[in-house]
C-alpha cells in the first residue's frame, strides 16, 4: 500500500474539500492529519466528512475541528498477528506508524502486504559415524569383484557447516578447527593448492552461480576414525543443497561428497562414510559393481539404550593418515592370502553382528567386535602397533568384551564395549595409562539442513 502514502496525508489545517480530493484519490475512504513535524495526530472518514457537512455545509472548514484524535494505529514492524487482530476487531485502514509517529505505511482488509523476503543463510550438520565391522570390504577395488558389507552407526558429533549467498562472485571460506581462510574473486580462481582442499573441492563439484561465505567446524579431531572428512563434505553439500528448487537426494548428495574426496583429491578410501552421514543412524551397507544398498536397521530402543551404555570412545592422541592405510591395504588385500581371507572374516563377521543386532544379544554383538579387530589388524601394518596395543590388551584385561580402532586405523578412536559393572573399571585402566575415554549417543537423523533469516541490523 506504500503507492497510498503520499494520498494519504495532509496537515490538520487543510480544508474539507483538500480532505476529499486525497480520498477521491487514495480509494480508501480515508485521510490522515498531520502536525508540524508530519507525525499523525487523527484521522478523518467519507464518513465524517459527510456527517460535518450536513450540519455545516462549508467545504472550506478545517479537517482539525472534527477529526478523530483517537484513532488505531501500529507500529510499522509490528507483529503480523497484532496487525491481523487490529484489522480483524477494529478498523478497515490501519496506518502503520515509524519511531517518530510518521506514517510508514498502510494495511486494510484486502491489501495486507506480507512480509518482504528477507535475505537467508543456510545450515547444516552430519554426523560423524562409528563402524563396527566390514571395514575394508567397501573399496571399490575389492567389492567390484566380490561384493563388500558394513554395519555402521551415527553419534551426536557433528560436521558443522554456514553459508550465505554474495551478490558477486567472490568466494570466503573459513575454517575454524584449522583457524584458517581461504579467499577467491571466481570459483574459477578457487585452486586446489593444499589449502583447505576438500571444501574447494565440494565448491567446485557444485559449482553455484553465485558467490558465497562458507564456515566450517566439527566436534571432533582431524584424523579421528569418525569418518570426518566425509562427514564435512556431507554438511557443506547439504548447505548448497537448501538453495536449490530441485534439491538432491541423500543418495545424491552421497555420491557427490564420495565424488570430491575419491575423485577430485584421488584420496584412496571406501564408501561407507559418505552414505553414514546422509543417512545417519544403525545401518547395514551392501556393496557391489552395481549400486550400494543403505538398509537401516530397525533395534528396539532399550537396544540402542543398551549400547549406548556399553560403549567407551577412547582417543589415542594421535591422528591418521587413511589415505595411505588404505593404499597400503589395498595392496596387501591384492597379494596376500592372509589379508584375503582377514577381509573375508570381516564381511562374515558382518553378517553376524547384524544379527546380534537385530534381535537384541548385544553381548553377543559385542564378542565380535574382538574377532573384527583381529582380522582387521591382518589387512595392514599400518593399522596397528605396539602403543595401539597396549590400549586395547588393557581394555579387554580389564572387563572389556570387545573393540576396535575406529576408520581405516593407526590413531583416531578406539572403540570398546563394556558389559554390566565393568565400564569404569575399563575406564580407570585407560585413564591410569594416559588415555581419556569418552560417553556417546547415537544420531538417528542423519544430514540436518535448514534456511533462517539474516538477522536485522541493530
Amino acid at each position: 500500500m506504500s503507492t497510498h502514502l503520499e494520498d494519504s496525508t495532509l496537515f490538520q489545517s487543510a480544508s474539507i474539500e483538500k480532505a476529499l480530493g486525497k480520498i477521491d484519490s487514495n480509494s480508501l475512504g480515508v485521510v490522515f492529519a498531520t502536525d508540524e513535524t508530519g507525525r499523525i495526530i487523527g484521522c478523518v472518514t467519507d464518513g465524517d466528512i459527510r456527517r460535518q457537512l450536513l450540519v455545516n455545509n462549508d467545504l472550506t472548514i478545517a479537517i482539525a475541528t472534527f477529526m478523530n484524535r483517537d484513532f488505531v494505529s501500529a507500529a510499522k514492524n509490528a507483529p503480523r498477528e497484532h496487525v491481523l487482530k487490529l484489522l480483524d476487531h477494529r478498523v478497515r485502514v490501519l496506518p502503520l506508524l515509524d519511531e517518530n509517529g510518521r506514517l510508514a505505511g498502510l494495511c486494510t482488509r484486502d491489501n495486507f502486504l506480507l512480509q518482504e523476503e528477507c535475505e537467508t543463510y543456510a545450515r547444516a550438520r552430519a554426523p560423524a559415524r562409528i563402524s563396527f565391522g566390514g571395514g575394508g570390504s567397501d573399496l571399490t577395488h575389492y567389492f567390484f569383484g566380490q561384493g563388500g558389507m558394513v554395519v555402521s552407526a551415527t553419534i551426536a558429533r557433528y560436521a558443522h557447516a554456514l553459508l550465505r549467498r554474495r551478490a558477486n562472485s567472490s568466494i570466503r571460506i573459513y575454517s575454524h578447527d584449522l583457524k584458517d581462510t581461504v579467499e577467491a574473486d571466481s570459483l574459477e580462481n578457487l585452486k586446489l593448492d593444499g589449502q583447505l582442499d576438500l571444501i574447494k573441492a565440494v565448491a567446485r563439484i557444485i559449482s553455484p552461480q553465485y558467490g558465497f561465505e562458507l564456515e566450517v567446524s566439527t566436534d571432533f579431531p582431524i584424523g579421528s576414525g569418525l569418518g570426518g572428512s566425509a562427514t564435512l563434505a556431507v554438511a557443506i553439500i547439504g548447505c548448497f543443497n537448501e538453495f536449490r528448487s530441485d534439491p538432491w537426494t541423500r543418495h545424491q548428495i552421497a555420491e557427490m561428497a564420495f565424488q570430491s574426496e575419491r575423485l577430485h583429491l584421488n584420496i584412496p578410501g571406501g564408501w561407507q562414510d559418505q552414505y553414514a552421514a546422509a543417512f545417519g543412524g544403525f545401518n547395514f551397507m551392501e556393496f557391489s559393481a552395481d549400486e550400494n544398498l543403505i538398509i537401516p536397521l530397525r533395534l528396539e530402543a532399550r537396544i540402542l539404550r543398551e549400547l549406548e551404555a556399553s560403549t567407551i570412545l577412547c582417543y589415542t592422541k594421535r591422528n591418521h593418515n587413511s589415505g595411505l592405510i588404505h593404499a597400503d591395504q589395498k595392496k596387501k588385500v591384492t597379494s596376500s592370502s592372509v589379508a584375503q581371507a582377514a577381509l573375508q572374516h570381516q564381511k562374515d563377521t558382518t553378517i553376524e553382528m547384524r544379527r546380534c543386532l537385530l534381535r537384541g544379544d548385544v553381548h553377543g554383538y559385542g564378542k565380535l567386535l574382538h574377532s573384527a579387530w583381529q582380522s582387521k589388524r591382518q589387512m595392514s601394518d599400518l593399522i596397528s602397533d605396539p602403543s595401539i596395543e597396549q590400549i586395547y590388551d588393557c581394555a579387554i584385561a580389564n572387563g572389556a568384551l570387545g573393540g576396535k580402532i575406529l576408520g581405516a586405523g593407526g590413531g583416531g578412536y578406539f572403540m570398546f564395549f563394556t558389559p554390566h559393572f565393568e565400564r569404569y573399571r575399563v575406564c580407570r585402566a585407560l585413564s591410569e595409562l594416559g588415555y581419556d575415554s569418552e560417553r556417546i549417543a547415537f544420531d538417528e537423523g542423519g544430514l540436518a539442513s535448514w534456511k533462517t533469516r539474516m538477522p536485522e541490523p541493530a
